[in-house]
């Protein structure tokens, strides 16, 4: 068990609402991310409005994967005293346009000057059919929408002192909100996969005390390629055929990549966080 996921487990308990993207309190999700300078991005990576607008995204992609409906954030910002106004107001206007693109309102937090920018953003969410972590059966096929790999690609780049384009994936992720609406009657249980494929196929199993088979070969490097955003998904296999005419309506694709089976599963990437 990595620092991370040992931090985590000493808050659960019998009674805990911890395990999923969310936590579901009856029909409202709440969901939190952090976006931190030096550990998520560096300023020289992206604008202020790019940094404002992913920190946003990246947080809405919890209440996405879990079939919610985002209504509210509470935001809070800790900013060096360098940055400008202009600055400041392009930050705002990056938060402002991803809330308004998913129909959010912005209903407080908190502001304090700091060293470097650092931001967490809180989502409240409403589902009336929230997709969860659990549900997984033996022989379900799980997996992944769209394409990953991408993102430690392009991270790669900015490390070495490239660029990447504007609407590249590690800059303005695209999320899958309509397929999962769509989608969530056929589908047994799923996440986003923010730390990885193989990081979060081993957090579905450990959610359902099982194991996976895989089917395809994925490469390691596009299998421990975090902040992808795509969505990891389990289903029967004769919901397959569904979920592909669902996807293809929706603009995308569905990879199977793997079956699950009785044991468990370890993945062998180096964690994203610690």
């Amino acid at each position: 068990m990595n620092a991370e996921n040992y931090f985590i487990s000493t808050f659960c308990s019998s009674k805990t609402h911890i395990g999923d993207d969310g936590a579901a309190i009856g029909k409202w999700i709440y969901s939190k991310d952090l976006f931190f300078e030096n550990i998520h991005f560096k300023r020289k990576w992206l604008t202020p409005y790019q940094i404002g607008y992913k920190a946003m995204i990246i947080n809405i992609s919890d209440a996405v994967a879990m079939n919610a409906v985002p209504k509210y954030a509470l935001l809070g910002a800790a900013m060096p005293k360098s940055m400008s106004l202009h600055q400041m107001d392009e930050l705002s206007r990056g938060i402002r346009t991803a809330a308004s693109e998913y129909g959010i309102e912005i209903i407080g937090g908190d502001t304090i000057g700091n060293s470097k920018l650092d931001l967490s953003v809180t989502i409240i969410s409403h589902a009336a059919n929230p997709l969860l972590r659990r549900g997984l059966k033996r022989g379900d096929i799980i997996a992944y929408t769209g394409e990953i790999g991408k993102s430690a690609k392009q991270l790669r780049y900015l490390m070495s002192g490239g660029s990447v384009h504007t609407q590249s994936r590690f800059v303005a992720p695209k999320l899958r909100q309509s397929f999962i609406a769509e989608a969530r009657p056929y589908l047994r249980c799923g996440m986003d996969i923010s730390d990885g494929l193989f990081s979060d196929i081993e957090k579905l199993c450990r959610a359902n005390r099982m194991g996976v088979r895989f089917t395809k070969k994925v490469p390691k490097k596009i299998g421990c390629s975090g902040e992808e955003y795509e969505m990891l998904i389990a289903f029967s296999p004769r919901r397959l055929q569904t979920l592909r005419r669902i996807a293809a309506q929706n603009r995308t694709t569905i990879t199977p990549v793997a079956r699950a089976v009785r044991g468990s599963y370890t993945n062998r990437c180096k964690a994203h966080h610690f």
